[in-house]
């Protein structure tokens, strides 16, 4: 088994990808899953999600996020894993087999083919939705009046 460290994405980066990827544009990308043995079958559970006011105050529990799980094993013997946000068990045994894969010689097909692609598409939504949030934006200012001189 070999890791691609070479990739430009990081096991961590293709496994946050996969999880925020729509599951019907991650089915579309990637039709048919590889021969593979189901390690954990998909389950559908609850994580707490923790925040931080600004990023550097005490943590605080901020609320429950529905997720998914499943784990799989490749028939060359990689194993991958995913935890996916929502309740679809496609989309996670989906995310797991392409993380099995990304530990073999396909990695740098895949991360042309998919992984790019879904990260593109996200990083656009994510800038539709800043561009939305700056419209609605008020600049205040202070206008010097007489009496303040």
């Amino acid at each position: 088994m070999q890791m691609t460290d070479a990739s430009p994405f990081a096991r961590k980066s293709w496994m946050a990808t996969l999880a925020k990827a729509s599951p019907a544009r991650l089915a579309g990308l990637f039709p048919d899953l590889p021969a593979h043995t189901v390690l954990r079958h998909p389950e559908i559970g609850a994580v707490m999600v923790r925040g931080r006011i600004g990023g550097t105050g005490s943590a605080f529990n901020l609320g429950e996020m529905t997720v998914t799980r499943a784990s799989v094993r490749l028939a060359s013997g990689e194993v991958g894993h995913a935890w996916v946000q929502g309740r679809d068990k496609d989309h996670a045994l989906r995310a797991a087999a392409v993380d099995a894969l990304m530990q073999t010689d396909r990695a740098a097909d895949l991360t042309a083919s998919l992984l790019r692609p879904l990260a593109a598409e996200s990083g656009a939504a994510r800038d539709l939705r800043a561009a939305k949030a700056a419209a609605t934006k008020v600049d205040f200012f202070t206008m010097v009046r007489g009496e303040d001189k």
